[in-house]
Parts: C-alpha cells; sequence; structure tokens
C-alpha cells in the first residue's frame, strides 16, 4: 500500500473515532418522514428481490412443468397407439 494511501486511511480513521455527540433533537416533523422513507426503502428492495428473482424462478419452473406434461401426453399418445394395434 502507497505511503499517502495509508495516511489518508489513518487520517481518516482518526477523525471518525473521534467524534462527538450532537446535541440535536429530532422532533416529529423530521421524524416520522424519515421513518416513512425507510419503510419504503425496505419495500422497494423487497419488491425488487422479488421482481428480479422470483418471477423469473417461477417462469422458469411452470415452463418445465409444460414440458414434462407435454412429454407424458405425447408418450401417453404412442402407447395407447401401440396398444390398439
Amino acid at each position: 500500500m502507497h505511503p499517502r494511501r495509508l495516511a489518508i486511511i489513518l487520517i481518516l480513521s482518526g477523525l471518525s473515532f473521534s467524534v462527538t455527540t450532537a446535541d440535536a433533537y429530532v422532533g416529529p416533523g423530521a421524524g416520522l418522514p424519515i421513518i416513512g422513507m425507510l419503510i419504503a426503502l425496505v419495500g422497494a428492495i423487497v419488491l425488487a428481490i422479488v421482481g428480479f428473482i422470483w418471477y423469473p424462478v417461477r417462469r422458469f419452473l411452470r415452463n418445465k412443468k409444460r414440458e414434462e406434461e407435454q412429454g407424458e401426453s405425447t408418450s401417453d399418445e404412442h402407447h395407447d397407439e401401440s396398444s390398439t394395434t
């Protein structure tokens, strides 16, 4: 690691440990929108996971099931034709 990069990392980590408390008040006017935003963010992440992962998996499983059903129906037709002759 370069000495300059190491110095920057040490300075930033030192500054992060020297943080003092802030005497601040977050009232309901600012606190409730923040809570609502966090709930919306979690909901968006869940819906993104469902949209990008679950639906393609469901489509794959549905297509696989249809292929199996079609394979069984064609093998049944061949079996029925050979048994009637």
